[in-house]
Parts: C-alpha cells; sequence; structure tokens
C-alpha cells in the first residue's frame, strides 16, 4: 500500500451539508428548530416521567434513560453542525473530532443496548405478567442501565484509543456535517486496515447483537400473543409494543444504512444521518405521547395542575 504524502495537521475541515449561503441560511433555522424541539420534548419527558407517581414503573423507567440518551446524542453533533452553518470557518480541531466521534459512537452503543434492554421488559410483561414486578424488579432495571452505558464506552473506547496514534495527511477535508470514525480512516496516511476490522467487528457484534436480543424478544412476544384467544387481548398485548418497534425500526434502519454505505458526503448518506443523529432523537417523545395513553394522561394531569396553580 502506497504511503500518502504525510504532514502534520491540527485540524479537519467539515464540508457539511452545502456551500451555498443561501441554502445555508435555510438549513440553519430548520436544524435549530429540530434540535430545540429535541431539547423541548426530551426535556418534558424527563420532566413528566419523573413528577408522575402513576409511570414509576420498570417500562417508563427505561424510556426516561431513552430521553436522556436523545438528549445527549443529539447534542454531540448538533452544535457543531449549527455553528458549520453559519458563515465562518468550517473546521474543527483533530482532538475535538476525535471527541465527537467517541460520543457519537458511546451515546449510539448505549441507545441499542436500552433498546434490547426495553425489548426484554415488553416480554416479561406479556409473557410472564403475573411475574412482572419481581423480575423487573429496581435493581435489575438500574443494573441493565450500567450495562449499557458501560459496553457502549468500554467499546467506543476500543475504537477510539487506536486512533488517537493515527497520523494525518494534507488530506483534512471530512465531506460530512459530524466526524465519525469510518470519515477519518481515508484521511490517515497510517495503516488503517487493523482499525476499520475493530471497528467493523465491534460493530457488528454491539448492534447486531443487540439487534438479535429485539428481535428474539419479539418473537417470543408474538408467540404469546398467538395464544391469546381474544382480539381485544392480542390488540392490547401488540399496542404495548408499537412505539418501542417504531423507535427500534427508526433507530436501525438509519443507523445501518448510515454506517454501511461508504463515506461519500452523497446527499443519501446526509439524509440518513441526518436521520440517525437529529430526526429520530425528536420524534421519539411524540412517538411515546401519541402512541400511550398514561403518557398523554400523565401531560393532561401536568398541564392541569399548572393552571390549577395559576389561577
Amino acid at each position: 500500500m502506497a504511503m500518502k504524502n504525510c504532514s502534520a495537521i491540527s485540524e479537519f475541515i467539515l464540508l457539511g451539508l452545502s456551500a451555498d449561503p443561501y441554502i445555508e441560511a435555510i438549513l440553519f433555522v430548520l436544524f435549530l428548530l429540530i434540535y430545540f424541539l429535541t431539547l423541548t420534548g426530551n426535556s418534558l419527558m424527563l420532566l413528566v416521567l419523573s413528577a408522575d407517581p402513576h409511570l414509576h414503573t420498570p417500562m417508563y423507567f427505561f424510556l426516561k434513560q431513552l430521553s436522556f440518551l436523545d438528549l445527549c446524542h443529539s447534542s454531540v453533533t448538533a452544535p457543531k453542525m449549527l455553528e458549520n452553518l453559519l458563515p465562518e470557518s468550517k473546521t474543527i480541531s483533530v482532538e475535538s473530532c476525535l471527541a465527537q466521534a467517541f460520543f457519537v459512537f458511546a451515546t449510539g452503543g448505549t441507545e441499542a443496548c436500552l433498546l434490547a434492554a426495553m425489548a426484554y421488559d415488553r416480554y416479561i410483561a406479556i409473557s410472564f405478567p403475573l411475574l412482572y414486578g419481581r423480575v423487573m424488579n429496581n435493581q435489575l432495571c438500574v443494573g441493565l442501565v450500567w450495562v449499557s452505558w458501560g459496553l457502549a464506552f468500554a467499546d467506543a473506547l476500543l475504537n477510539i484509543l487506536p486512533a488517537v496514534n493515527l497520523d494525518f495527511c494534507e488530506d483534512k477535508t471530512i465531506p460530512h456535517f459530524s466526524c465519525e470514525l469510518s470519515s477519518l480512516f481515508p484521511l490517515s496516511c497510517s495503516d488503517t486496515s487493523t482499525n476499520f476490522t475493530l471497528l467493523l467487528c465491534s460493530s457488528v457484534f454491539h448492534f447486531f447483537g443487540t439487534l438479535v436480543l429485539i428481535v428474539s424478544s419479539y418473537v417470543r412476544i408474538a408467540s404469546t400473543v398467538m395464544r391469546v384467544s381474544s382480539t381485544m387481548g392480542r390488540s392490547k398485548a401488540f399496542s404495548t409494543c408499537s412505539s418501542h418497534l417504531t423507535t427500534v425500526i427508526l433507530f436501525y434502519v438509519s443507523g445501518f444504512i448510515s454506517y454501511l454505505l461508504p463515506t461519500s458526503g452523497s446527499p443519501l448518506e446526509m439524509i440518513f444521518s441526518l436521520q440517525y443523529s437529529l430526526i429520530t432523537p425528536m420524534l421519539n417523545p411524540l412517538i411515546y405521547s401519541l402512541k400511550n395513553k398514561e403518557v398523554k394522561a400523565a401531560v393532561g394531569r401536568m398541564l392541569r395542575k399548572y393552571f390549577y396553580s395559576l389561577m
């Protein structure tokens, strides 16, 4: 493999979504609104789930963790992307780029594990309703969340530490709006074959592994539900899973396509990356609030309490 012309660089250039100032202004307003809605929606979910005692159950404990994760995940990329849409320099230091890549990987990995834990929670609730409170106790729920964070951060460290030692060449342009490990490897004049293999193996183990757990849980849920004789009972059981299934589909489809596509800066790659990092975190509070009667009732109680306090 021929080595590229190598020179020490201290920053990268993020090409972003457009070079047209007019389009950049429109995109800035649009993504600022999306980011604001993401912060507002997930913050309100955290407030409602924490304040309402009716929602202090394992299902809503995991949903609260999901809202917190969506706040973190969107905040890793959105502020820098908004900054780069302003008529200023589109640069990011090498250290900041590596830090952003680490937190994108860590928060995304945590969310994958958390979605698997939520699928297991639904499996226990539907298949073993009488044992649900005993199995899904507070200790297990907290343990699953800590394991999710721990596995994801260990996986991110395993990939980012070797990348810190890479030498980067004169080509310092990243055809993207954020830093991800896969977009950094082509810019290095070091041998990145080991880094790429490590990234591929850990991604397959982490993301496909959690997907297998989710699919396994839902196969068992479907088997249990199909044995229910009542049509209304089957409908009620499936309705408790619909919000989670929608979130899983949005997260995995956009995430897998975003990572499987080669880093080229193509419009299709940008669209799926935007959905993965910005759109899905904004939609999750809407999915769970619009499809969940208990959450809607809790929001109603909170609003009534607020208005009564003003009178």
